[in-house]
């Protein structure tokens, strides 16, 4: 929201009051509190004027540093609020007559007590950003609303990422961000996924702890600062401190938490029967019959809306006009080895029998008068279930514990933004603070569930509506883009965007949801697809089939498929580092390579996992550029080489897409391409990348670890279990070891 006209004045109606100096610091149990009158105190007659402006800091964990603004300090605190971790933290508090100063691990907040307004965040001897004179605010606008502001300096070069899923610019720089779920579709400014958090690559990331309409100008009302701001008495940010991208995902990740660690099985395939398309048991056995039969790994078979009666959506039960025998068809698709899948959402329409009970018990969203929230824009009559309600979870809960006994797996959670705030929740929820927060409520809801009746490593949802936090709760895909190579583009932004706001496990519609792809179109989607953390065939009118638009999309599907398949021992350990640390699976490249300038803008290509350098081919052409960062790079594929740093020029077939391995790195590879749930250490081998002599590379398959060596001419492997079957390869040349010996070493040419 913007509240200046130009460097000097205010828009009309707008007032606003900044903290001028430093009245008094308190400096106790590592916290400071600091008042901040806003004009200068000349004589005691000042000290009579408001407003007072209450700055307390403190610091949840290392490296962390909480600020938070308060202005009346008296409303009744309002729902609902992040839940946040904090560890046990050393604090240091110091202050003399120039500066009060609070330090955390590394990173310091130093507020001046002389002179201008002044706040520092300093770490590694400099500064890191500082919000200065006129910065922080009380505003106030033409209808007397009340905001809180602050601005942070963007230093010269300094780029900003995150703030969610978003399909603009990678970087965020000149844009105006607000923080509110939205169902948009991926060719807007909107986005499905809003988190109040950016990251820079000048060592630090700024988190706003207000979990309903946070507005950004990034660099755009004021173009050498960020601006936030939030319609409330008080506003908490975060200041985290990296120094590296990578180490700032992980502080911000403990901070408001990790991803589950998806099931294995939830890696490979999954084919859905698409939005509206006509479908019941025959076509389904089509499908999968159709797949097995062209040798297509298929994993996870979904069914979306239509599995409910029309205008019952949702009362989660299966219209037996076109499936009469949900148990059966679910026990024979389980015999075919597959998981299955259903759309479910959190309205309930009119027509539903779930309406009733949920009106009769009281668990749907009320409007102030006390009547049901209801309205016709996705579903005729459609009401809310009131997820701040207990009961109403447990009531909710019950009907898909329900699908689970029949058989049912998993999940896909559609919706959840389009949340009013004309309304009265259960447990006296601030509605304007709950529109974003719904989708957290929603998706644990359904997500623990799943952790209950599947187990603790079985549970995975599809999900599209997310916030702080929902990370927690994997897998999120991209929503509603368009068939065509624009949108593929601009859900790739949305993906490696959503990466850098801590979301690990991201997913979208090969070949685009909106109309029918080319076949063209279709078979470039699916290498993006399959090149994925996971991978699901969905459209909304038109079947994802791949012999529908021609045999060489078999081909190609069944290409990238296998491919992935056998790439699980090395995705899985990504995905267990994207559970364990918070880094993602799909990484933007200013991830990986923060101190290569060229790669701060790069958004048409991306690293999978640590080593694999992915860059999509938008066009039917096959032509490609993308970027190599420094060092001699290996073409998954084909053993060709690319030094770097450099752009690179090149033409692909539909079976071929640029996919480098970094060097220096070690790729185990799996010896199965049917299935994404095997052993992936039986049988895995090692394929060593440019290894300079002396180097020592530590690779994990499962809980197996693998040493490899260069040692001279030779590359010199050891395996914690002395028992697994392994191989390690160089170029074109693969040895494996004598059995249970645990010991390979290859000569090299």
């Amino acid at each position: 929201m913007k509240f200046t006209d130009g460097h000097w004045l205010l828009r009309e109606g707008v007032t606003a009051a900044h903290p001028a100096e430093v009245l008094d610091v308190t400096a106790e149990d590592g916290r400071l509190e600091i008042h901040a009158p806003t004009q200068p105190v000349r004589h005691r007659g000042d000290l009579l004027k408001g407003p007072v402006v209450t700055i307390s800091v403190h610091t949840p964990m290392p490296d962390v540093i909480g600020v938070t603004l308060t202005h009346f300090d008296g409303e009744r605190p309002a729902g609902p609020a992040f839940a946040l971790a904090e560890e046990k933290c050393a604090a240091h508090t110091e202050y003399d007559d120039e500066h009060a100063t609070l330090t955390s691990g590394a990173l310091s907040v130093r507020v001046s007590r002389t002179g201008p307004w002044q706040v520092d965040f300093l770490a590694g001897g400099r500064t890191l950003t500082s919000s200065g004179p006129k910065g922080m605010g009380i505003m106030r606008d033409g209808t007397d609303a009340h905001y809180l502001r602050e601005q942070l300096d963007l230093t010269v070069g300094t780029c900003v990422y995150g703030l969610g899923e978003r399909f603009g610019p990678l970087v965020k720089n000149g844009q105006v961000v607000d923080i509110w779920n939205a169902d948009g579709g991926t060719s807007t400014e909107q986005a499905y996924k809003n988190a109040p958090f950016y990251l820079t690559d000048a060592g630090y990331g700024v988190f706003v702890d207000h979990p309903g309409k946070v507005s950004f100008e990034v660099g755009s009302e004021t173009v050498s600062r960020v601006q936030f701001s939030v319609e409330a008495q008080q506003l908490t940010y975060y200041v985290i401190h990296g120094p590296t991208p990578k180490e700032i995902l992980r502080r911000y990740t403990a901070l408001t938490g990790r991803p589950a660690l998806p099931p294995d099985w939830s890696f490979g395939l999954w084919l859905s029967t698409s939005f509206t398309t006509s479908y019941d048991e025959k076509t389904v056995t089509s499908f999968i019959e159709g797949m097995r039969e062209r040798e297509l790994p298929l994993s996870v078979f979904h069914f979306d809306c239509f599995w409910m009666r029309e205008l019952n959506w949702c009362d989660f039960r299966w219209d037996t006009r076109v499936f009469p025998d949900p148990e059966g068809m679910l026990a024979r698709l389980h015999e075919k080895d597959l998981r299955v899948s259903v759309w479910i959402n959190p309205y309930i329409a009119q027509r539903s029998p779930l309406f009733a009970e949920g009106k009769a018990l009281g668990h749907l969203l009320k409007r102030p008068d006390g009547s049901v929230w209801q309205w016709d824009l996705w579903q005729p009559g459609m009401a809310l279930v009131d997820f701040t309600s207990p009961a109403a979870r447990d009531w909710y809960a019950s009907k898909l514990e329900a699908l689970l006994a029949q058989g049912v797996d998993c999940f896909k959670t559609d919706f959840g933004e389009r949340v009013p705030v004309d309304v009265v929740w259960s447990d006296g929820s601030d509605p304007e603070r709950m529109h974003n927060y719904y989708t957290y409520l929603y998706n644990r809801t359904v997500f623990d569930v799943l952790r209950r009746h599947r187990g603790e490593g079985e549970a995975v949802l599809f999900a599209r509506s997310a916030t702080v936090g929902s990370q927690r709760f994997p897998v999120h895909w991209g929503g509603d883009c368009e068939a065509t190579y624009e949108s593929m583009a601009e859900s790739l932004r949305g993906g490696i965007s959503l990466g850098l706001t801590g979301f690990g496990f991201w997913s979208h519609d090969i070949g685009g949801f909106e109309g029918t792809p080319t076949p063209a179109l279709f078979k470039r989607w699916i290498a993006f697809g399959l090149l994925s953390s996971h991978s699901r065939l969905h459209g909304s009118s038109s079947y994802r089939v791949p012999w529908l638009f021609d045999e060489e999309s078999v081909d190609v599907l069944r290409h990238f498929t296998r491919q992935k398949l056998r790439l699980m021992p090395y995705l899985y350990e990504a995905a267990r580092v994207a559970h364990t640390e918070g880094v993602p699976v799909m990484r933007a490249m200013v991830l990986e390579f923060p101190d290569d300038p060229a790669c701060t803008h790069l958004e048409r290509q991306y690293m999978l996992g640590p080593d694999l350098l992915v860059a999509p081919v938008f066009s039917d052409s096959g032509e490609v550029s993308y970027y190599v960062p420094e060092g001699t790079w290996t073409h998954f594929t084909t053993g060709e080489t690319v030094t770097g740093p450099r752009w690179v020029r090149e033409r692909h077939g539909f079976t071929s897409v640029p996919l480098l391995v970094r060097p220096g790195a070690v790729i185990p590879v799996g010896a199965v391409d049917d299935r994404p749930d095997y052993p992936h250490a039986e049988g895995v081998t090692l394929r060593a990348y440019g290894l300079e002599r002396g180097a020592q590379v530590a690779v994990r398959v499962g809980d197996t670890h693998f040493t490899v060596v260069r040692e001279g001419t030779a590359l010199r492997a050891s395996c914690g279990d002395p028992a697994a079957p392994w191989a390690l390869a160089a170029g074109e040349r693969i040895v494996r070891a004598p059995a249970g010996t645990g010991f390979l070493l290859l000569e090299l040419d």
